[in-house]
């Protein structure tokens, strides 16, 4: 009997050091009693200073035992408070953006490998409004990636186009494209413009194209600028219905294009009023005085004008042209049946600032000529820039005077 009432009084002394001491102690500890109840009840105070995963070890043989249950609990660790700041996971959507946006092409491709989320912010339309992609020889499916993450502009001239590889039919946004002297396949192309109803400037320079590419183009009727400079492929009756869908472009370059004398006359015929800026050289004996006569009485607000190459224009359109009062630029370069000598008739052209009249004048000419019309620059620019995405003379990387922030360095 002595060594049963000496076990009891060690279980009544191991159950009130767990109940006296721990409350002293949490006085001491006020970052853990916060959680803590007001209640002294020892079972419930063990339960919270246990962790949940502990087993409760009793003691199984002898009598003695079934009245008094031990149980052994550890105490957790005080959690440590964060001080190296918020964590990236914690950052807003908007204040991820905003990072991103500071990013250069290569790291943000970089960061779209991080996660889910980041890869999903990365290619935010926010991000992706303007891409210059010169230098990038070749672009498959990652010029479809690039058009449906939201482009609204994109300049990638001198570049192999494999299949763009658009996930879904759904409509591009892009309103800016440059696509210049590029190697694709008619099909291809048709699918990318096919997409495209917000265009406002494109440069299709050098490019095969088709009717069904010139009838997509009549979709985007708030093109300004177009640049179809050596184009082919298509014919004069879809060349027609696009003119006169498109009633506000002002800027338009048709030179030098696989044209008969009938896609010259659809031009003259169908050409919008809103025009302002026409290169339509290189035609030889396609483009006649009467279709002189047409474009001017269509456009009489025309200022830049370029009939280069057409060697059955006259002095006989002098008097025709002198009808453009806002006329400022005159190209008339080759036109070999103006004799050099009638030159100095645009004296007559007050407005006028700038006449390019290469092959016309032998250079020792030239300084005459100038003095005769000291208001002119004469043979200043021998490359038009009509309806151009980029100057010839200029170095920088513009789109149409808009500058790209995503940049392709190889």
């Amino acid at each position: 009997m002595s060594g049963e009432r000496a076990f009891q009084e060690l279980s009544e002394n191991l159950e009130g050091s767990l109940c006296r001491p721990q409350r002293s102690k949490l006085k001491k500890r006020p970052s853990c009693s916060g959680g803590l109840d007001t209640e002294n009840t020892p079972n419930e105070l063990i339960q919270q200073w246990s962790p949940p995963h502990k087993k409760i070890l009793t003691s199984a043989k002898g009598k003695e035992n079934e009245e008094n249950v031990f149980v052994l609990a550890r105490r957790p660790r005080k959690r440590r408070e964060s001080t190296v700041g918020l964590c990236w996971d914690s950052l807003p959507d908007e204040l991820l953006l905003g990072i991103l946006s500071r990013l250069s092409l290569q790291d943000l491709l970089q960061t779209s490998r991080v996660c889910k989320r980041w890869h999903r912010l990365a290619f935010d339309e926010s991000l992706w409004q303007s891409v210059d992609l010169v230098g990038k020889a070749q672009l498959d499916a990652e010029l479809g990636q690039v058009l449906s993450a939201g482009a609204l502009r994109l300049r990638c001239p001198h570049t192999c186009i494999g299949q763009p590889s658009f996930k879904s039919a759904q409509k591009l946004r892009i309103q800016h494209l440059d696509l210049s002297n590029c190697t694709v396949e008619t099909s291809f192309l048709e699918d990318i413009i096919s997409r495209c109803k917000h265009l406002q400037n494109l440069s299709l320079e050098g490019l095969v194209l088709s009717d069904s590419i010139i009838h997509s183009l009549a979709q985007n009727t708030e093109i300004v600028r177009l640049n179809l400079c050596g184009c082919s492929g298509f014919s004069s009756e879809s060349l027609a219905e696009m003119l006169k869908s498109c009633t506000r472009i002002e800027e338009m370059n048709v030179s030098w294009c696989d044209f008969n004398n009938l896609h010259v006359q659809a031009i003259a015929n169908n050409i919008p009023s809103s025009i302002t800026q026409l290169n339509i050289s290189g035609y030889r004996q396609n483009l006649t005085m009467e279709d002189v006569k047409a474009i001017v009485k269509r456009c009489p607000n025309l200022t830049n004008l370029d009939l280069s190459d057409s060697v059955l224009v006259t002095t006989d359109s002098f008097p025709v042209l002198q009808e453009l009062s806002s006329l400022k630029h005159l190209g008339l370069s080759r036109c070999y049946q103006i004799h050099p000598a009638s030159l100095i008739d645009f004296e007559k052209f007050l407005n006028l600032q700038t006449l390019e009249v290469f092959g016309l004048i032998q250079d020792s000419y030239l300084p005459i000529l100038c003095k005769g019309l000291p208001h002119i620059q004469i043979n200043t620019q021998p490359f038009s820039t009509v309806a151009r995405p980029t100057s010839a003379s200029r170095k920088d990387r513009t789109l149409w005077g808009m500058h790209c922030r995503l940049v392709y360095k190889h």
